[in-house]
């Protein structure tokens, strides 16, 4: 387990990381997000000990990373895939990261067998695409066999079959009762995975919930949408019932404040052809959005051209 108390971090007056308190349980994917700067990934360089904190803790089992006696077992970290001598082999690295807990060379070929690397296992790492480093990464935090994982965008530079099986990865290995902490910016991935999500801002804590309950917090959710070849008709019957609607291309009306059924008797009422009809779903993208807006720091202007 993964505990995030009260965290800080400062570099100078310049506060990374602000009073950030959250926790990745076992048996869960959790996915960590937050804009560009938003201090992720110096949270997870102090959960893994690569910076020390100002205040507050972070701990994995309830020690800091720099108690834990064999930490290769303890938690397998990938925060960046490309942090391998270029000269070596991924059987060399791998088997170098090995040799300083007294794991031996099987376990080395099975987790090279396991991440897809065995036709690259006698390569140089320098000549790797991002997706075969991203492998390499996965690999060596698997080499433990470890109950924590914490995972830095794992699936950059992969293709759809590797994305895939990442996402199959994750999601085996907290079924397996393991803590996996997931950082990516692919909501869509996030979605399809994570049980719960950690959504940061400027440093600071901005959602703590389930995908669903995330999900829920966007525009859409809960909005009845209906096509109809009877727009403004319906539209006057349902205002007159006391909903919210709003116009959209194509005959379609999003309408708040009643439900699907109101909906379906107002079209009748009005003789107004109904030909879709339900409630929309909210997405983690849109709420993302929504609860990020005042929180990213690199922002282009204006639009494409």
């Amino acid at each position: 387990m993964i505990e995030v108390e009260a965290l800080t971090k400062r570099y100078g007056s310049t506060a990374a990381v602000d009073g950030l308190t959250f926790a990745a349980r076992p048996g869960m994917v959790t996915g960590f997000l937050g804009p560009n700067g938003a201090g992720k990934s110096t949270t997870m360089r102090v959960v893994v000990g690569l910076e020390r904190p100002t205040s507050g803790t972070a701990t994995v089992d309830g020690r800091r990373y720099a108690d834990l006696p064999a930490p290769l077992h303890a938690v397998g970290v990938m925060l960046d895939a490309r942090s391998v001598h270029p000269g070596r082999t991924a059987y060399a690295h791998l088997v170098a990261m090995a040799k300083t807990h007294g794991i031996g060379r099987a376990r080395v070929r099975e987790v090279i067998a396991q991440t897809g690397l065995e036709p690259a296992a006698h390569r140089r790492a320098g000549t790797f695409s991002l997706g075969m480093s991203q492998r390499l990464g996965i690999a060596g935090a698997l080499l433990g066999d470890p109950a924590t994982l914490i995972l830095d965008e794992p699936v950059n530079g992969l293709d759809p079959d590797g994305v895939l099986w990442v996402r199959r990865l994750v999601r085996e290995l907290a079924d397996e009762g393991r803590t996996v902490l997931l950082s990516s910016h692919l909501m869509h991935e996030l979605a399809l995975c994570a049980d719960r999500v950690v959504i940061i801002g400027r440093g600071r804590l901005l959602a703590d919930a389930s995908v669903r309950e995330i999900a829920d917090r966007s525009e859409r959710a809960g909005v009845v949408r209906v096509r109809t070849t009877d727009p403004e008709p319906l539209a006057r019957e349902l205002l007159a019932a006391g909903a919210q609607v709003t116009p959209q291309k194509g005959g379609v009306l999003h309408v708040r404040a009643v439900t699907v059924e109101d909906v379906g008797t107002a079209a009748l009422r009005c003789g107004a052809t109904v030909l879709e009809l339900g409630t929309e779903s909210g997405s983690l993208e849109e709420a993302y959005l929504k609860l990020t807006g005042d929180a990213v720091e690199y922002r282009a202007a204006g639009g494409v051209r």
